[in-house]
Parts: C-alpha cells; structure tokens; sequence
C-alpha cells in the first residue's frame, strides 16, 4: 500500500535533471542521469497500476452522484493530490457532487467541503470500501487507492487505482474455482495478466477496465483465497507472448473436448468481417491428439452424441441436449431474430412485427474444426434466414430464457408423417465461445493429471513464449531503465533482445547486482540471447534494465525475459 501511494503521489517531488545539475555542478551529467534514474526506479510501484472502474451493487452503473467510503486503517482524502483530510479507521465520509464541485461530508461536520476535484483517497495501512456495496455476498474492500473523477453530466466515476499483482489477488478466485487447483489457478493467473496489460481501448477515459463479466470479473480484497493468492505470486510478472505481443488469451468455461479457432468463433473487432482473421495461437485443437475434425456434420453429429476421454470431461456441460416443438421454437425466433438481426449476422434482417411461416428446419452449412457452427440456416416454408457467428448462434436458439451453452451443436429436426416438422432436437458440447483455455480442461490437467500449469497453457495456446512483457529502453527520460519482477520455478531465465539499432550492450542490475552485457551488434543478426540462469534465484526475482547512456540517443532495444523453455507437446493420458 505505502508503495503505491508513492507512486501516486510522488511523482511531482522526483528531482530532474537539471535540479541535480545546480545543486551538484561538479558530477558528470552522465552520472547524474544515472542518479535520476535510480531515484524513478525506487519509487515505481512493483508492478504496473491499473485503473478499475467500480460499479454499484449489481453493476448497474459506473456513475454515481454519492458515495460513502470508509478505510480500515486511517484514511486519507485529497483534492488533486493535495492532503485535505486525515480520518480514523472505520469512519465514514460521504461525498457528493452538484453543480461540478465535490461535497465532502464527515459526521461532525454541518457545512460540507467543496473541492474541484479529482478526489483520491488512500487507507495507510488499510484497505479501502464502500458503505453497503457487497461483492459475492460480503462487503468490498479494496487494496490501493481510490479516484472520483467528475464526468460531464454532473455524475462522478469510482476507480481503483491499483498494482497488477494485487488487481489479479481479487480476479483468479472469482473466474475460476479454487477447487480447480493451484496448477490451473496459475494458467490462470497468466491468462487474466495478459488481459489486463494488453494494449486496448479504454473502457472509458477514467479508467483502463471495469469489475464485471465485461472486463474481467473483479470483487476485491475480500473474496481473496490463500490458494489463488500463491498463484498469482507464484506467476508473478509472467505473460503469454508471440512474436513480441501479448496473446489475446481466450478462455471460457468447457471447451467439450475440441477447442476452436478464434477466427471461426469471433468477428474482426474493427472491421466486424466474419470469419475474422486468424491468431496463429488459437488455433482448434483437440484434447485427443488421434481426434480428426468435426467439420463435417457426420462427424460433430458422432461426437457430440457420445462421451469421448476429454480433460474438461468433468463439466456440467461436456454434453447437454435441448429440445423445443416447433411451435415453441417459432415463437421463440420471432423474438430473437428481431434483437440477433442488429448484429448484422443475420440475413436478411427480421423486424420487429415480421412473422415466421411454419419452420421446415433448422440447417447447418458450415462448421469449424471443434464442430462449432459459423453459419446455419432457419428454414420456413416460404422463407429462409442464414445465421452466422458462434454467439448469434445461442442467443437465437434460447430454451427457458437462455441462450445455448454453446454453438458446439447438432440438430435432428423430427417430422410426422406428413412431413411437418414437430420438434427440433439439439446435442451440445461445452459452455463459452470455445476457443483458447477451457478452465474444467485446465482444471483436470492440472488436479488429476498433475500437469504444471506452463504444459496447460502451452496445449491451449500453439506455439507462445512464457515471459515478461516485453519493452523498450532507450535514451528517452521516461525509458531510460524499466524494472521487472518475476517468479521463478525451474531457475531457466533468458534475456531476448531485438537490437535493430545494433546498441553495443546491455546494463541490468539482477537481484542487487550489476551486470553489463555486450552485445556483439550485427547487421544480419538482429535477435540475441543472453542466458542469466546462473545470475537468478527460485523464488522472486528482480531486473533493472538500463539504457546505456554513451550510446547514440537515437538507438533502442526492445527486449523480454523468456521464463519457461518453448514446448508444444500434446499431453493425453
């Protein structure tokens, strides 16, 4: 806690160059940017801070016109960064906005104090909550510091200001069950890591994600559980990355036994094109490596008809089936096909007050590896609809008021006599999109087959590197040095460096200790390693990286710490 606030806070106290310069004339300016250095590594948080959006009691908005908050410990308020207001542990203090000014409230006061604001509160010592605002039952608390930022229509936004490696205490245990297990907590913990330090547009312009199902579901200190604490610590710093970039790291709960390629399941989020394009990483992919795909409707009809060996076997939804009679099933699409049509997946549009003739069949055109559907057809006696994309898919087919677990589906469309159509029948695997981690599948892989959560996230994710984020130090004041923390297992650690600018070696401080590196620049060899195995411990682990500052200030490095040694191997049991 103390650290973050220091770093919130401090930034505007940090001596810059020139400060060192006339109070310190007789020292290189070298060493005194060396100096600067030091001091803005000192002070950085141990690692990134991320900005979360906090919603009311059922997420029902992120816009408040009051709030009161409270901090265990004793708590601090302050008017853009300037100390207004030291509280005891546990009081209360209410504060409004009207007419663009803050109003602050304490139990003695009569007046209120107005400020302009943003507000920032901290809890020394503490954590920080809400007055009535529970998360899975319990009242919220919250590590780091809190900001209310005004927005234009005279409402504010709750945001918690807080380190990655905390944020995630408060996600792992609410996105998967503890009762998974430590190895599939920790590919957990990895994937929701490069989720929230992945390059994205901002969920608004006070904050970088939100605390529900739309970001990353987030409820704070208080559904914390030692087990999904030890994990997040025991992947500390770790991400998943190709070529350089951090994996989109898709999961969802049950894969049912084949996962999908992320283009067959999600459109271009730009351009909206469907099939989107590929990601070389989420690729379909069975859990039985002899599995041929279930392209073809004989095939996804065979398997998902039966219970073939699976790690997400132990699923509530490995295999469910759903049936409607076709007056249900009619009535049901001519409400769906109306809400499903502003997606632009559904051709032509249905609108609202159109009417359905009598359903002839439900007809499936194209699927993807796993059997997933892209396109299918609804089929009247005078019309015919083609539907396309995984999720249009289950939201068109609900069943009691709920959309298809998955679009891993086959139908039997059953007939009298006459041919009339009577009921359509659905057999279904999985629950989620399907592509990338499945949690039951990581969840066996690692409690009953004992495999370590790396060899998980390897099987769901083709051909990623385990490592650091990767970034850039140059000459740049604000990229001079960076400092990365990290966990350690087998004490394999490799710097991956992309010296384009041909720089002539590296500075890194491992664990206390300098070290510089040379690098050996050469035009047709732009990548290098450097192993430093020997130079790390089990356990935590740090490194600043620093720009050498005798090079051209035209030169940079862009570089990473590859933690776990590259494996594709597929694991059946």
């Amino acid at each position: 806690m103390k650290r973050l606030i220091l770093s919130v806070f401090i930034s505007s106290f940090v001596l810059t160059t020139p400060v060192y310069s006339q109070i310190f004339p007789q020292i290189p300016e070298a060493t005194l940017q060396a100096a600067q250095q030091a001091v803005a590594v000192q002070n950085r948080p141990s690692s990134e801070v991320v900005r979360v959006g906090i919603g009311t009691q059922n997420f029902g908005t992120y816009q408040y016109k009051e709030i009161t908050i409270f901090g265990t410990g004793d708590t601090q308020i302050y008017d853009n960064r300037l100390l207004i207001g030291n509280y005891p542990a546990n009081q209360t203090v209410k504060i409004s906005i009207k007419d663009g000014m803050f109003n602050i409230y304490t139990p003695e006061s009569t007046v209120p104090e107005k400020v302009t604001g943003p507000i920032q509160i901290t809890s020394n010592y503490g954590l920080l909550g809400v007055s009535g605002l529970k998360r899975a039952g319990k009242q919220a608390l919250y590590h780091g510091a809190f900001e209310l930022v005004k927005n234009n229509n005279d409402t504010f936004n709750l945001v918690n200001m807080i380190e990655v490696e905390e944020y995630l205490k408060g996600v792992v245990p609410n996105e998967m069950p503890v009762s998974f297990g430590l190895e599939a907590l920790k590919a957990q913990s990895v994937a929701a890591r490069n989720y929230v330090l992945s390059p994205r547009t901002k969920a608004s312009k006070n904050y970088d994600v939100v605390d529900s199902v739309a970001s990353q579901v987030y409820y704070g200190a208080n559904t914390e559980k030692p087990l999904s604490n030890q994990a997040v610590k025991e992947t500390e710093g770790i991400v998943a990355i190709y070529n350089w970039d951090l994996i989109l790291a898709q999961y969802s709960s049950t894969a049912g036994g084949y996962t999908e390629s992320y283009s067959n399941a999600f459109s271009d989020p730009k351009t909206k094109e469907f099939p989107s394009s590929e990601k070389p990483y989420l690729k379909a992919k069975p859990d039985i490596i002899t599995q041929t795909p279930l392209n073809s409707e004989a095939a996804a009809s065979e398997y998902y008809k039966s219970k073939p060996d699976a790690y997400d076997i132990r699923s509530p939804y490995f295999r469910w089936e759903k049936e409607w009679n076709a007056e249900e099933l009619k009535n049901i699409l001519e409400y769906t096909l109306v809400s499903q049509s502003s997606t632009g997946f559904v051709h032509p549009a249905f609108k609202k007050g159109d009417r359905l003739d009598d359903l002839v069949e439900i007809k499936v055109l194209r699927r993807g590896e796993s059997g997933k559907i892209i396109e299918m057809e609804v089929v009247t006696r005078s019309q015919t609809y083609k539907i396309f994309k995984e999720l249009v898919v289950r939201r068109l087919l609900t069943k009691d008021g709920k959309a298809l677990p998955s679009a891993n589906v086959v139908f039997e469309n059953n007939y009298d006599e006459n041919g009339n159509l009577l009921s359509v029948h659905a057999y279904g695997g999985g629950f989620g999109h399907g592509v990338g981690m499945s949690q039951y599948g990581a969840g066996f892989m690692g409690s009953e087959l004992h495999i370590p959560y790396e060899k998980i996230l390897q099987h769901y994710y083709s051909g990623i590197t385990l490592a650091t984020k990767p970034v850039i130090i140059s000459s740049n004041s604000a990229q001079q040095s960076v400092l990365q923390k990290f966990y350690v297992k087998d004490k394999y650690a490799k710097i991956v460096i992309d010296n384009k600018f041909m720089v002539s070696k590296l500075i890194a401080n491992i664990n206390g200790k300098d070290y510089t590196f040379e690098l050996e620049p050469n035009i047709l060899k732009r990548n290098a390693e450097i192993d430093i195995s020997k130079f790390i411990k089990k356990g935590e682990n740090s490194i600043i990286f620093s720009y050498p500052l005798d090079e051209s200030d035209k030169k940079a490095l862009r570089l990473y710490v590859e933690l776990v040694k590259k494996d594709d191997s597929n694991y059946i049991w």
